[in-house]
């Protein structure tokens, strides 16, 4: 039997889906870790272009364990681009996540509810 090399365990890598998207709403669901490898397939997912009509985004991150700054500030980065009217709230969030995006500033253009 051949043993293959140690990997790195990568059991909770993050991810985002985007389950609903219209031309008013959308909701991303948020889960795992979201940490700097992950950063690449969030900005690409960010930039969907269902999302640029949404005036009113909901990110669902109930599930997401952690988020690293490096991510933080990819989102915050997507949802200024977003149109000015755009009510963007994050929903259940842990209380490190919550910290973490305050870090990087989405706060200033986010609504926190539990």
């Amino acid at each position: 039997m051949a043993v293959e090399p140690d990997r790195p365990a990568r059991s909770r890598a993050g991810s985002v889906r985007i389950v609903e998207a219209d031309g008013h709403h959308a909701v991303l669901v948020f889960s795992g870790v979201l940490d700097a490898h992950a950063l690449p397939e969030l900005e690409e997912r960010l930039l969907d272009p269902r999302l640029r009509q949404a005036g009113d985004r909901v990110l669902d991150m109930s599930g997401l364990e952690r988020i690293e700054l490096a991510c933080a500030y990819g989102l915050l980065r997507a949802v200024t681009v977003a149109p000015e009217a755009a009510v963007i709230t994050v929903r259940g969030a842990r209380r490190g996540v919550v910290r973490t995006l305050r870090q990087a500033g989405l706060d200033a253009v986010a609504t926190f509810e539990s």
